[in-house]
């Protein structure tokens, strides 16, 4: 049986409208061309998107080859739900947003099993790597008190910003966005994005921009967006997370939900990473480390992605510049009924 080890995968670089020229950089990629680039699927088995591993033994597989052949080492045992499912149940993106995003929302997975619109929803949450303190705004979720009937109204008068609640992010800032929440990304954004294994974005707004390509606007999809926006919720808050020193590890509890766990680290010393046979990803976000596993090392620096296999389950990291930063992305939890 070969032995897994830390995999690295080649990033998918997507051009987007609204994306910008930073992404190549960050992830050390050459990209020829001034197109921009918004995107960079980071760990993704979506059709047609499957990323390959870029390190060892499985050098040139997919993500999705590796799974139908070592699912249960990379996923762990106890990960029933995802290994049936038949794909890795994550999608991991660098954002870089130059310009707004769409007003958008996702269906979840009962909506989008209803609509034909694929195998899961779509919950995710952000990190935000970088920002204009002047230029850069979040838009989630909806100001208290808007219904269908007003919103609608908004759409027909072109006055759907002055319906979402919106606030200036810090660097740092973390936010959960449960299917359902109306959101738009604003400009001169750089974020670390986690979410499920989904492409369904339902736009209802577009900021009344042209595609330069097409010189049309882009298609908007707002009776099925509609359909899918939780009127119950209300304004989205970046998360309060869950501090705790551990010597010279400082742990950070952002998200827990039955689809995906996120933390961040920061490290001043030696610190151990991850739990016995489950599978977790690591964003390197700041600073140099050195990863160590079964005797063998590897060094992680910022924009490095690292899935650790559930067959290796914890992973030791040594500073190498200080402090260094990552988060530890992992799978959600077993559900029931």
């Amino acid at each position: 049986m070969q032995s897994l080890y830390p995999l690295r995968f080649e990033p998918i670089l997507k051009s987007m409208l609204w994306g910008g020229q930073r992404l190549p950089a960050l992830l050390r990629q050459s990209w020829p061309g001034r197109q921009s680039i918004g995107e960079a699927w980071l760990i993704s088995d979506l059709p047609g998107n499957a990323t390959v591993v870029s390190n060892g033994h499985w050098k040139g597989a997919t993500l999705r080859e590796l799974l139908q052949r070592e699912a249960d080492r990379i996923l762990g045992q106890q990960q029933q739900q995802w290994r049936k499912a038949g794909q890795f149940p994550l999608l991991l993106k660098f954002i870089d947003a130059q310009r707004e995003l769409s007003v958008q929302v996702h269906p979840d997975d009962e909506q989008a099993a209803r609509m034909g619109a694929g195998p899961c929803g779509k919950t995710e949450a952000w990190v935000v790597l970088d920002r204009h303190p002047q230029r850069s705004r979040i838009y989630a979720g909806l100001h208290a008190g808007v219904t269908e009937a007003s919103f609608r109204h908004a759409l027909q008068e072109g006055r759907v910003a002055e319906t979402l609640h919106d606030f200036v992010p810090q660097v740092g800032d973390c936010l959960f966005l449960p299917a359902g929440t109306v959101h738009a990304l604003g400009a001169e954004l750089l974020v670390f994005e986690i979410q499920q294994a989904s492409d369904v974005t339902y736009r209802l707004y577009d900021w009344d921009r042209v595609d330069p390509v097409t010189g049309q606007p882009r298609p908007l999809q707002v009776e099925q967006a509609l359909a899918c926006i939780d009127w119950s919720r209300g304004p989205c808050q970046p998360v309060q997370p869950a501090v705790a020193m551990q010597g010279s590890l400082r742990r950070e509890g952002l998200i827990h939900c039955r689809y995906f766990t996120l933390e961040r680290l920061t490290l001043f010393g030696p610190a151990a990473v991850g739990n016995p046979g489950s599978c977790h990803i690591l964003v390197a976000l700041k600073g140099t480390t050195l990863l160590e596993w079964e005797g063998q090392t590897e060094s992680l620096t910022a924009g490095d992605v690292l899935l650790i296999p559930a067959a290796l389950g914890i992973v030791h990291l040594t500073p190498l510049s200080e402090p260094v930063t990552v988060l530890v992305c992992g799978l959600g939890e077993e559900t029931t009924g």
